[in-house]
């Protein structure tokens, strides 16, 4: 029976990467006034539901991570406690965040990324890409002992079309990109704060200098021969703005609201302006696969996290209602290691008003 459940965990994951064509994540990042930091993203994937879950995962839990031939990966305890947000299993955290306040998700990369080739002589340091938020979150307080920690194992993906890259914050608003380019490992300070998927994350920002003209508010009046030009609403000197789902333009996109919005005061105030900014990268179920009837969009979840006060937020397609779990209130010394889907119940509470 338990090589049984193995196999499927594997097959699971193949299934998740051959359809990595459907993944369309948005990441963004905003800093409050009182310095609170918070990482937000949404999760596409529009071949039916992702099995979406939160995890619990207490201080001293033995780990293992899988590999293409099986459970027979790296082994490790973990240091800290982990609160994360799972795809198809609870061992693949898509979005997390440690006690020490370390935050990270994973973002497919299709096309661009690729690993050093699997090696089962290397089982004992080998860790699985879609393990990898799991594996850091567990083990490290802080980017740099992350950037110390990858030097010494090995990052191999489940399925080859599954290439993930990966996003690491700290409370102090710190966030790399992590790539991985012909089996070598490229980290990137993030100084606009998002990320989406394909191509790699210096393509990225080269492309934002394509906008350089975008700005905030109206753009001026001009008189074009004897013709007086006038905007035709607000905005309008965000004329151009790319609008599409692809990557490049959700980035652009991402990328000018980010750095744009209005600082709000505290973690909390940020955290719902999050939310509200990634709305406009919600992606319609008929956008991605038109085949698809069941799903009330592409877009599965979006979650914020803020990373100064430690606390997961959450909505999903099914429930709109956000959800929060904090850290703070979490036992790790006692807590058991579980999992618990992300809801309840698949069904939209709508609050009644009555009219006297």
């Amino acid at each position: 029976m338990l090589r049984i459940m193995k196999s499927a965990i594997i097959a699971t994951a193949a299934l998740f990467g051959s359809s990595y064509h459907s993944v369309a994540c948005t990441g963004i990042s905003l800093k409050a006034s009182d310095g609170s930091y918070v990482q937000a993203r949404t999760i596409e994937w529009a071949k039916g539901p992702l099995k979406s879950e939160y995890v619990i995962i207490p201080r001293g839990q033995r780990l293992r991570s899988y590999t293409p031939t099986g459970d027979n990966g790296m082994e490790f305890s973990a240091r800290y406690g982990v609160v994360g947000l799972a795809v198809v299993e609870r061992e693949f955290i898509a979005e997390g965040i440690n006690e020490a306040g370390l935050s990270a998700g994973l973002f497919f990369f299709p096309g661009y990324g690729s690993y050093t080739p699997y090696n089962s002589l290397h089982n004992r340091t080998t860790i699985a890409d879609l393990q990898f938020v799991q594996w850091i979150l567990t083990q490290y307080a802080t980017i740099d002992e992350v950037r110390e920690g990858v030097k010494h194992v090995h990052i191999v993906g489940l399925e080859p079309s599954a290439v993930v890259h990966w996003r690491i914050g700290e409370p102090s608003g710190r966030q790399v990109v992590m790539e991985i380019v012909g089996g070598k490992i490229h980290f990137y300070e993030n100084v606009v704060g998002v990320l989406t998927n394909a191509p790699g994350f210096e393509w990225h920002l080269a492309n934002l200098n394509n906008y350089v003209n975008l700005r905030p508010g109206s753009a001026d009046s001009y008189t074009l021969g004897s013709y007086q030009l006038k905007a035709n609403g607000g905005s309008s000197a965000m004329h151009g703005l790319p609008g599409d789902f692809t990557p490049p333009s959700r980035f652009v996109r991402a990328a000018f609201f980010v750095n744009s919005a209005p600082v709000q005061s505290d973690g909390f105030d940020t955290v719902m302006q999050c939310f509200h900014l990634l709305n406009n990268f919600d992606v319609p179920i008929a956008m991605e696969n038109p085949d698809e009837r069941e799903l009330p969009s592409a877009t599965q979840w979006t979650s914020a996290i803020d990373l100064s006060a430690r606390r997961v937020y959450y909505k999903t397609a099914y429930n709109n209602t956000v959800r929060c779990i904090d850290l703070g209130a979490i036992d790790f010394a006692r807590v058991e290691y579980h999992s618990k889907p992300l809801d309840g119940e698949q069904k939209q509470p709508v609050t009644m008003i009555n009219i006297e």
